[in-house]
This record gives structure tokens, sequence and C-alpha cells, in this order.
């Protein structure tokens, strides 16, 4: 009798337990700044082994107690329930490398993974009727009353006058403001964080995107500041100029009454770290209670950092997991897809031809609401901007999930966005100065304001982020272009509305 030969075994490749990109030379020449650092430390996040304990506390205390007295190091920082960080040479990461303790080391029980603390970057007068978010507030008085959203940029400047009427200092949300550009630095938590510190910008990023969403501009004459093109030998050149409203419009954000907590995670330099963004991930729960007692209503991530598919799987990387537990606790997470629609594949030699996906995390995760970018006024006739992110994501979702107004949106110029114009450097921050700016940054808070206005005039969806992105998908106005670029099309709030 013969019998099958048995196929020959198989074997699954190990799972690493320390990130490969951690080996790369270059992380730790200080050429290439992707991953977060000081001289020749380098910024890595710890994904706690959960499994060996139910109180993720107690492990991250014995994870401290190892770290100080058997590696004589620095107790690690709690950035949330699943992650820590911590600064490390070269040599210390290799001691502390799970891979490498001797069988039965407690402290190889206690780690999951190691990450890099990657580096993270920043990615409407016209625009909020392109969306029919003015009619929708006029139909259905949906100002976003009652409703609170975080900003995670690099601050607001609240001397602003768009932000006159309590946007910032209203009692619901002044305690809440937090700066945490102190891990972007290096430096150990504050012991008594003031809410202040949150309310600077330098940089103008965050004030441009909160304004989108928030307050309204004062009455009487305002500085607005906008590009023209001017004919030059071998084609056109853009000059800043100024403008003035036309007749019956106004500069508002898509849900003017409701109320913004700053959380600063971007640096004077526009940068931050990944773990900056889940600390102030992390402080939104707390606010929260783990939503028993929801106090922040979403948040708003204009920023991201290039998916790299050879360190974890799409939406799997700690900045999605964290921003999906956010939403499991009933917060909408509201993220800019990215810009880089024009990007090449870096990885083997490389593809001019482009990259099958674009999209930056966290806009990657899977209850995110992703968000493209379209022209200002005519989206139907100039589609999706070049610069927009385009998906599917590396394990075939869709994504962006919708898309929004993103070039040249008019909106809060403060900082370095209000000394580019010569007409707007002479005045202060303090003084109604608008600019335009583009980007998906610029996309995701018409989303966000879109959604706030909705909460407030249908707060039976307060806690509900799943059944706030099906109505807007839903209902979303196609544009004819392929679903990896527009996902499911146009934001439309009074289609919204009508059918939610």
């Amino acid at each position: 009798m013969q019998h099958n030969a048995r196929p020959p075994r198989t074997t699954r490749p190990r799972r690493w337990r320390v990130s490969p990109t951690l080996a790369r030379d270059d992380v730790w020449s200080g050429d290439q700044p992707i991953v977060a650092g000081v001289e020749d430390a380098r910024a890595v996040l710890i994904e706690l082994n959960l499994s060996t304990d139910a109180e993720p506390r107690r492990v991250l205390d014995r994870l401290r107690d190892a770290f100080r007295r058997q590696l004589g190091l620095p107790e690690p920082e709690r950035l949330s329930t699943r992650y820590a960080r911590a600064l490390l040479t070269r040599d210390q990461l290799a001691r502390l490398d799970p891979d490498r303790l001797p069988a039965g080391d407690p402290l190889a029980r206690l780690i999951s993974r190691i990450w890099p603390d990657y580096v993270v970057e920043a990615h409407l007068d016209r625009s909020a009727a392109t969306v029919k978010a003015d009619a929708a507030t006029r139909t259905y008085a949906a100002a976003g009353t009652g409703v609170v959203w975080a900003v995670l940029d690099s601050g607001i400047c609240p001397e602003h006058p768009h932000f006159r009427d309590g946007t910032l200092s209203d009692d619901a949300v002044l305690p809440l403001h937090r700066d945490f550009t102190y891990l972007v630095r290096g430096d150990a938590e504050p012991a008594a964080p003031e809410p202040k510190d949150a309310l600077v910008d330098p940089a103008g990023h965050g004030t441009h995107v909160a304004a989108i969403i928030a307050g309204a501009a004062p009455a009487g004459p305002l500085h607005i500041a906008c590009q023209d093109w001017v004919p030059r030998d071998g084609g056109d050149l853009p000059r800043w100029t100024t403008r003035t409203l036309e007749p019956g419009r106004m500069l508002s954000g898509l849900a003017p009454q409701a109320r913004l907590v700053s959380l600063r995670v971007l640096d004077d330099n526009e940068t931050t770290c990944t773990s900056a963004v889940i600390k102030a991930l992390d402080h939104v729960r707390e606010v929260n209670g783990n939503g028993t007692n929801p106090r922040i209503h979403g948040v708003n991530v204009s920023l991201g950092v290039a998916y790299n598919a050879q360190e974890y799987a799409a939406g799997q990387s700690p900045l999605c997991r964290e921003l999906d537990l956010l939403v499991g606790t009933g917060v909408v997470a509201v993220v800019s897809a990215g810009n880089g629609g024009t990007a090449t594949d870096p990885f083997s030699g490389g593809d001019p031809h482009g990259s099958l996906s674009t999209i930056a995390d966290p806009g990657n995760a899977e209850k995110a609401i992703t968000v493209g970018s379209t022209h200002r006024d005519s989206p139907h006739t100039y589609g999706i901007s070049f610069f927009s992110s385009k998906g599917p994501t590396l394990d075939g979702r869709r994504k962006p999930d919708i898309v929004a107004p993103g070039e040249r949106i008019t909106s809060a110029a403060a900082g370095r966005f209000r000394t580019r114009s010569a007409d707007l450097a002479g005045l202060s921050d303090g003084d109604a100065c608008y600019i335009e700016e583009s980007g998906t940054s610029q996309a995701a808070p018409h989303v966000s304001g879109a959604i706030a206005a909705l909460l407030s005039a249908r707060p039976e969806l307060k806690g509900r982020p799943d059944q706030v992105k099906k109505y807007l998908c839903d209902n979303a106005t196609p544009l004819g272009r392929h679903e990896f670029f527009e996902g499911a099309g146009l934001l439309d709030l009074m289609r919204v509305f009508s059918n939610a």
C-alpha cells in the first residue's frame, strides 16, 4: 500500500517584539528625524502585555519597578492604558529587547512590543455653502450649541476675535485645555498642568483649523489675505493680496456656537510625535470617564504620519488602535487623510507612478471618519484635490470615508500664518485677520464642524459615533470619481438632516 507523502512542515515567521525600524542606523544617526528623541537617545512606545494582569496600572507599576531596579533606567511615562513612553539609547534598547532577556525574566512578560515614537506633522465664507452647512444652520437651528469639540493641533490663539464669544473660555471647556508638547521636547510631565499653556499658537495652524469648526468673525472691518496669480516670464507666480467680503457673506465656523478644547500636540515647528497624540487622546477618555460622563463629543486630528506597511498592518499602528479605542467610548474622531496624493512608493527602489495607498495614519483607523479634500466651491467640476491622499487601505477598506472643501480655505490667521502676508504682518493676533490655506487639514474641520452642528440639533446622536459616520457617508453626494479618491462623496449636511 502506498501512502501519500506528508507535506513538509512550514513555520510562520516569528513575530518581532522590537520594531525593525529601531534597528536602522539612520534612526540613530540623526540624519532622518523620523523618530522623536534627544541627543543619542530615541523615544519608544512600550506596548504593555495586559494579559498578565486584569489591572493595567499594576502592569505599568511592575514595568517601572523593573526599569528602576533591574535596568537602572528612569521610569517610563504612562501615555494610555496600553502604552508607556521611554527615552533609550541603542544599548539600553538592546538590554530591554524581550527576545534577548533570559528565559523566565519577568520583564519579558510585561512587554508586548516596542514601537518607535514617530515624528508626526501637520497636514469659510464660500466653503460652508459647498457642504450646505449654512442652509442647515438656518433651517434646523444647528449652530453647535451644547457641543464640545477637541482640536489636536498647534494650539489655538485666544486673542483672535473669532473666538470672542466664549468659544475657548466657557466654563465647560476652560479647565480642559492641555499642552502635550513637553513630550516633543523630551521634558518631564508637568506636576500641575496649566490650561493656558495650550492657548498659544506661534505656528498658526491650529487657530486656522479651529476657526473652521467654531466661532465667528466680529462685526466691522476684516483683514483678509488671499493669493492672487501674477504673470511672470515662464508662468504665473502667486502673491499675497487682500480682499473684502462680498455683500451678504460672513466668516464663521460651521458650528459657530460650539465650544472648543485646545489639545496642543504640535510644537512651534508644526511637528509632534506619536506619544503626544496618544496622550492627548487618553486625556479625552479620562475627561469623559471612559464614556460614562461625556464632556467632549468629538475630536479633530488634522495631522498624521506616513503609513509604514513594513511595520504594521493597516489600521493597527498604536495611533490607529488608540483612536479606535476612543471612538469605542462614544467620541466622534475626524481625521485628515493626508496630503500625499502625489506620493511615490519608498520601498523596493520606489515607484515613479505613485503608491496604491497614500492615506496617512491615523487616517487608516477603521472607526475614524477620514476626510479627503475637494475644490472650495466647484467640487463637481474640479473633483478631488491633487494633494489629497488616496485609498484604499492596504487591507482593502475604502478610505477616505468622505471629502470636503480643502482648497484656499479662508479662516482665522495667527502666528506665522498671519505673518506670511505683508498686509497682515504689521497687525497683531488680536486683530480680525483671516488668510487662505489649503490641505486636508482644512477639509477635516469642515466635517468636524458639520457634525457639531448636527449633534446640537440631534442630541440623541451624542455618544453614537458609528451612527454619525453612517449618516454622513450614506447621505454624501457622489462626485463621479473613484471611491478610493472620494470615499462616499462630498459632505452634504442638508441631506444628513433630512434623512437622520
